[in-house]
């Protein structure tokens, strides 16, 4: 899964992300728009992750919602 099909899929998915990362809230998971890099900031932010943790984090996630 690539940022296109993040953002394509956005709707989708906001739901199943909130699931994962519930400390973001609907307006931050508005704003984020399926943009990888912001959803990535946010986990940053909200998680105390580094950067690498946090792109490690949405690769998993990607992986587990493939089929």
């Amino acid at each position: 899964m690539n940022s296109d099909i993040i953002e394509g899929n956005w709707k989708q998915l906001k739901g199943d992300v909130q699931i994962q990362w519930g400390k973001l809230t609907n307006d931050e998971l508005d704003r984020i728009e399926g943009n990888r890099k912001k959803l990535a900031g946010k986990i940053q932010e909200k998680y105390g992750k580094t950067k690498d943790e946090a792109e490690r984090e949405i690769k998993e996630f990607e992986k587990s919602r493939k089929k």
